[in-house]
């Protein structure tokens, strides 16, 4: 195993094409260089790891090993003097947060909220198409010039953030605005200002943080039926504090729109890598559900799990990995382990068996599961109906630098027109 194989996994010129240092890495399944992290990269062992209570979320059980290679990327995370999110906690904490968020969102207590959201979800996927029909630049000869990320993936998971968090329709401006800034801040520009940067990011906290504290405030005086006062309200004795509902409320932003992004953006450049299967998309709606499943596997959002820590020393394919060590879970990795998918670089809608870790297990499996599956086949079934012959102007597309979140910063596509 080549020592810089980490560096080589963060370098951004290795950022298009990541999975064949993947395939590398997995000829020496658990990874340590000494230093760094301790790096598990095959499919059985990561899926086993994300399922054993012996594993840490909660940075503050590090206790040994050097500085994270990833700095302050990592997950992201709501930032601010906000307390931790569930996401960075361990049982019983993590429970109890996570059962008071579950129970407006979904099954049993909500099981209508997602599918209730489905004529709404639908209705910003054909509006945001008909304002790039609208707006469409021309690139000559008929063709329309379309940036698939910033015209359409962005926008749609905030819109629907905000509905399902129940944003006055009037805020939604304002609250794209805080999303675009945060999201900037997990994907830095290294030419840029840092200082300037971390200013602009902690003002759009701040501002969210005042934003959400007032309309949280507001749904316990007047609830409506919506997420954030079902929060409020909490449920019999149990109930989260004013600073956990702003630290769950900016998780559901961040982690809801980042990853979303990142899927479906994802999904349209494989599809204009596969066009066969676009065609088979364009005319057989229903694709959309299994052909979403793999693109989780094959091109899944979150790309590795760092921040994991055992709270005793455990043993992983006969390398014990101390207490307090800092560890990786490549998720990208696993997902095209040939111990356990056929053909695994292979995109194939028709997989069978997909059980893949492109949304974690376990614990802390993504918790918008359902609602990023169902925005992803919208998306995408549509995208593939109404734009006429579309094709990408460049391959690969230019990335974002944060290697966890990794999708395409922009996402140029031409298209011969735009169907109603």
């Amino acid at each position: 195993m080549k020592q810089g194989i980490l560096t080589d996994i963060l370098d951004y010129a290795n950022r298009s094409d990541p999975y064949p240092l993947y395939e590398e890495l997995r000829k020496t399944p658990v990874h340590h260089d000494g230093e760094g992290p301790y790096v598990i990269s095959t499919y059985y062992e990561v899926r086993g790891l994300l399922h054993d209570p012996r594993l840490s979320s909660d940075p503050r059980n590090r206790t040994a090993g050097g500085a994270d290679p990833l700095g302050e990327e990592g997950e992201g995370g709501e930032g601010g003097a906000l307390p931790p999110s569930f996401l960075k906690l361990d049982p019983p904490e993590h429970d109890r947060l996570r059962r008071l968020t579950n129970r407006p969102f979904g099954p049993p207590h909500a099981p209508h909220r997602i599918e209730d959201m489905r004529g709404n979800l639908e209705d910003t996927v054909k509006g945001l198409i008909d304002d790039i029909a609208d707006g469409t630049s021309g690139s000559g000869e008929g063709t329309e010039r379309v940036d698939i990320v910033e015209q359409f993936a962005y926008p749609f998971p905030v819109t629907m953030i905000c509905r399902l968090l129940g944003v006055p329709r009037e805020d939604e401006a304002r609250f794209h605005v805080w999303a675009d800034t945060l999201a900037a801040s997990l994907d830095p520009d290294p030419d840029a200002d840092a200082e300037q940067r971390e200013k602009v990011t902690h003002d759009a906290r701040m501002e969210l943080g005042m934003y959400l504290a007032g309309l949280i405030e507001e749904r316990r005086k007047n609830p409506q039926d919506d997420m954030l006062s079902r929060l409020a309200a909490g449920h019999g004795d149990l109930s989260m504090s004013t600073m956990e509902l702003l630290s769950t409320a900016a998780l559901l932003l961040i982690a809801g729109h980042e990853t979303t992004v990142n899927l479906i953006t994802n999904g349209m450049l494989t599809l204009l890598r596969n066009p066969d299967v676009l065609q088979r998309l364009r005319a057989e709606p229903g694709l959309a559900v299994p052909m979403v499943e793999e693109l989780l596997r094959f091109e899944p959002p979150v790309q590795l799990l760092p921040q994991r820590t055992p709270l005793v020393d455990i043993e992983v394919r006969g390398v014990t990995i101390p207490k307090g060590s800092p560890m990786w879970l490549m998720l990208a990795a696993g997902n095209r382990d040939p111990q356990r998918f056929e053909n695994p670089d292979r995109f194939d809608p028709d997989r069978k068996d997909i059980q893949h870790l492109g949304l974690g297990s376990g614990i802390h499996s993504c918790f918008g599961a359902p609602l990023a599956r169902l925005e992803a086949q919208r998306a995408l079934g549509e995208l593939a109906r109404r734009l006429e012959n579309p094709r990408l102007l460049e391959d690969p597309p230019p990335y974002r630098q944060n290697a966890v979140l990794r999708g395409p910063r922009h996402l140029w596509i031409a298209c011969d027109g735009i169907r109603p």
